[in-house]
């Protein structure tokens, strides 16, 4: 199991009163760090983490465990100057 270093919990005493924080690290020479956020059902994001393995993009173990979003939400802390973009796609149930 995977542990990603910049997912923060900020609830205290286990309760779920603050979003999670999906922190800065610093950055290494000469990369640039992508974040890749996949949010949806169970099956809809194991979905879309198989899909990118076959397509050689990332293997399956490179992502973190599956965490549930607290009904407090997620806050994401960009850098000044990053931007933002997100792809909505659907997907067939079976």
């Amino acid at each position: 199991m995977l542990c990603l270093p910049y997912l923060v919990s900020s609830a205290q005493n286990r309760e779920a009163i603050n979003p999670l924080l999906l922190s800065n690290l610093a950055a290494q020479p000469g990369r640039e760090r992508l974040r890749h956020l996949v949010i949806g059902s169970t099956e809809g994001v194991q979905g879309a983490i198989n899909h990118l393995h076959l397509l050689n993009y990332a293997e399956r173990l490179e992502w973190s465990r599956l965490f549930t979003i607290p009904a407090s939400g997620i806050l994401i802390t960009p850098k000044q100057g990053e931007v933002f973009s997100y792809l909505l796609r659907h997907r067939q149930l079976v």
